[in-house]
């Protein structure tokens, strides 16, 4: 098992111990948990912004990396089970990334000047 298989492994442990089963949802349901995924990683950037000095007119602020890599952290977790919900496994988020990635650099390539999301359709 590689180390993202672990991590996808590793969460859906954790979310079967807490009661939340991400397989099998009906539509319902997953409206449902991908809105409660999306908040608390609206929650965990708001805690990640907040470990970073951003307060221009505040003098007593200080960069808590160790904590903001905990935030990440976090994100990551939520992030996880939000695949889960969708159905994506290890490799499908793996084989995701790389194409949207590819596709990222293309952009660049052409200057991207003008949204269009038809690029990644195929993804």
């Amino acid at each position: 098992m590689d180390k993202l298989e672990e991590i996808f492994s590793l969460q859906d442990e954790l979310n079967s111990r807490i009661g939340v089963v991400t397989q099998g949802l009906d539509d319902e349901e997953q409206r449902k948990w991908i809105l409660n995924y999306v908040r608390a990683m609206q929650q965990e950037l708001a805690e990640l912004t907040d470990s970073v000095p951003w307060k221009w007119w505040a003098k007593y602020q200080e960069f808590d990396k160790q904590n903001a890599r905990v935030e990440v952290v976090d994100l990551f977790h939520f992030l996880i089970s939000l695949a889960q919900v969708l159905g994506m496994s290890a490799d499908d988020v793996y084989d995701a990334y790389l194409k949207k990635n590819k596709v990222n650099h293309q952009r660049q390539d052409s200057g991207y000047s003008e949204k269009d999301e038809s690029d990644s359709r195929h993804i």
